[in-house]
């Protein structure tokens, strides 16, 4: 049987959503973040940031500024005694200006490809994990994975529950990621 994870999307639910995140200075963490990914490695969670960034396809970030962006996250989240495990990101998009990364991908979230990579790269199980997003391409992406999904209120979040699709449902919607690494880590 492989690890439990929980999947944590980054802009909107890890950090503050900026937008197409394209300096540093942009970059801020919700006071709360680092103490729930915390708590999550602590109950013995295997920790993943999954995001699309599509600013790579349409030019507006490059990979290496989206790489500098997880290492600060890292570093913030290491100072603060949290770790992630590894970050799996999207940098393709079907209307992108970057020829190569101008495709239709399974990657891209609401399809599961990154949550997948990460499962058979690390060997976790994901019928045993957790996708946390504040978005339904979040939650998507999860229950087309195999996991249990939190929708957060933080980000889009708070839109994105009041334009629910009918066909999408969370196991939890609540406030921010503090909220839900408390409600996985009830479900033990």
């Amino acid at each position: 049987m492989g690890q439990r994870a929980v999947f944590i999307d980054r802009d909107g639910t890890l950090i503050e959503e900026a937008g197409y995140l394209n300096r540093l200075d942009r970059l801020t963490f919700f006071p709360f973040t680092v103490d729930a990914v915390r708590q999550l490695n602590r109950g013995g969670f295997t920790v993943l940031v999954i995001t699309n960034q599509s600013g790579i396809a349409r030019g507006i970030v490059s990979e290496d500024f989206v790489a500098a962006a997880h290492r600060y996250i890292s570093e913030r989240l290491e100072a603060g005694g949290a770790h992630a495990d590894g970050f799996y990101y999207c940098p393709h998009h079907p209307d992108g200006i970057v020829e190569a990364l101008r495709v239709a991908c399974d990657c891209r979230k609401p399809k599961p490809g990154l949550l997948r990579r990460a499962a058979e790269d690390l060997d976790l199980d994901l019928s045993r994990s957790f996708t946390i997003g504040d978005r339904w391409q979040d939650v998507e992406a999860g229950l087309a994975a195999g996991t249990r999904n939190v929708l957060v209120r933080t980000g889009y979040g708070r839109s994105e529950e009041q334009d629910k699709p009918p066909i999408q449902s969370a196991d939890a919607i609540v406030d921010d990621l503090a909220a839900a690494a408390g409600w996985i880590l009830a479900q033990r």
